[in-house]
């Protein structure tokens, strides 16, 4: 077994969803969760087939953002996994619960505008997904001027209220 370590690629604001799920279906299926669910969002979405043809099929409302998970998606050519890549000013909390009700999906990896590296291993068979280092270590413990600001922060950008 190799493991390596695949960095996503990607703009620094621009989040996105790493996953894996059981069945091709999952394009079309989490395509409709995210229209269905922020109309007008844009996004590209790209999925490593794990049998038949082993191939990456892919979705999207963006063409440079469905572009960008196929690029990620081929670094990475993990079986069944897939990457959401969301548009500028679109974040995962809006859709994560209904992409965690798709129910081809089994599995989130992350959810961030973080960079990313993912740990892939590889056999003989294929490559598989073991984890994510999302972002970086911690640097110490939040004080009460962390957290003021930390709830300052959370109502500046409206996720919470008063």
């Amino acid at each position: 077994m190799d493991l390596q370590v695949v960095k996503i690629e990607k703009p620094e604001a621009l989040n996105f969803i790493l996953g894996q799920s059981h069945f091709i279906k999952t394009v079309e299926d989490i395509h409709e969760t995210l229209v269905n669910a922020v109309p007008g969002i844009k996004f590209g979405l790209a999925f490593c087939e794990a049998s038949g043809k082993c191939l990456i099929r892919w979705t999207g409302t963006d063409e440079a953002l469905t572009q960008l998970a196929i690029t990620n998606a081929q670094a990475l050519s993990a079986g069944h996994s897939f990457i959401l890549f969301l548009g500028e000013g679109y974040f995962p909390i809006n859709v994560l619960k209904g992409v965690q009700q798709v129910p081809e999906v089994v599995r989130i990896f992350c959810a961030t505008a973080n960079p990313t590296e993912v740990i892939v291993a590889e056999t003989e068979q294929g490559r598989g997904i073991l984890g994510v280092i999302d972002g970086f270590a911690s640097k110490g413990v939040e004080d009460n001027e962390g957290i003021a600001w930390r709830t300052g922060f959370l109502r500046q950008i409206g996720y919470k209220l008063g």
